[in-house]
């Protein structure tokens, strides 16, 4: 997937798939994250059911094929997180939208997916869908009034993997000199426009993102949002990121609208923030004093 050999994935793919019990699939004694959903069958004139079993950024990275899965299927239902279910609304083809309950997920359909799957059972690429692909009306203010040309950031990326997180001391001479707007749901001492932190709400953070000039942002849920938005993105990532991002390319086919910053070595962001300082200073648009 890194090497943009789809064809050769999704072959290594099916084999997997052929080789598991099917007693297994869905598994309620798994974690959602780490079940497999689909069972290989032609989503075509069927009724499908899409789960969104993983992260918020996954969703928002794989919803690009629902358009495609709705030109195909008889109809698309998306059970979905429900902090994006108003964000996805805007997507063509999806006939119902649920917010997903882990307490009463909905039953199976004639054919039922997890969200990424999707690329595998339509074979399609990234690269076959134009973004951007998710709509949100453009703000440019956070918690009050912000001028243009606003950087929004993102330095955390949660529990999930700490090597992602960005120390926030790094980004402190950037938002110094930039008109900044952190993206993370709480308070910090940075020097932003919002030192209160994001709101925690999708539709807002998306406006917010939609607004801005540029996003700088680790790999999470963030990077996602702003590439499916198609605002300039720069990924700040760790020398062996995650499979979706290539650490030998500077751009990703995912989203277009993206740079990646990969650390020459494990743990050194300061070589990164670096790049990207210096990368600012060569925007005209943005390189100015607050």
């Amino acid at each position: 997937m890194r090497a943009g050999r789809y064809e050769e994935a999704w072959s290594l793919s099916m084999a997997v798939l052929a080789a598991r019990d099917p007693r297994q699939r869905d598994d309620p004694s798994l974690a959602y994250h780490r079940r497999w959903v689909w069972d290989g069958s032609d989503p075509s004139g069927q009724h499908v059911l899409v789960r969104c079993y993983h992260g918020l950024g996954d969703t928002l990275q794989f919803a690009r094929f629902l358009p495609a899965l709705a030109e195909r299927a008889a109809s698309v239902t998306l059970e979905v997180q429900g902090r994006l279910a108003g964000l996805l609304s805007c997507i063509p083809g999806i006939d119902r939208i649920v917010a997903f309950d882990p307490a009463r997920p909905l039953p199976p359909a004639q054919c039922t997916l997890e969200i990424t799957e999707l690329d595998l059972a339509l074979r399609i690429s990234p690269a076959s869908v134009a973004a951007p692909y998710i709509a949100a009306p453009p703000v440019v203010a956070a918690q009050g009034s912000a001028p243009a040309r606003t950087i929004a950031i993102c330095h955390d990326a949660g529990d999930w993997d700490g090597d992602r997180c960005v120390p926030a001391e790094l980004l402190a001479p950037l938002c110094r000199r930039y008109a900044c707007i952190t993206l993370v749901a709480r308070p910090t001492t940075l020097d932003v426009l919002n030192p209160q932190g994001c709101p925690f709400d999708m539709a807002s953070t998306a406006s917010i993102v939609a607004g801005a000039s540029l996003v700088i942002t680790v790999d999470t849920m963030i990077a996602h949002l702003a590439g499916a938005v198609g605002r300039p993105t720069w990924l700040l990532l760790k020398a062996e990121p995650d499979w979706r991002w290539s650490p030998d390319q500077a751009t990703s086919a995912w989203y277009p609208s993206m740079n990646l910053y990969v650390q020459p070595r494990p743990g050194d962001w300061a070589a990164v923030i670096g790049c990207v300082e210096r990368d600012l200073a060569r925007r005209p648009f943005l390189a100015q004093e607050r």
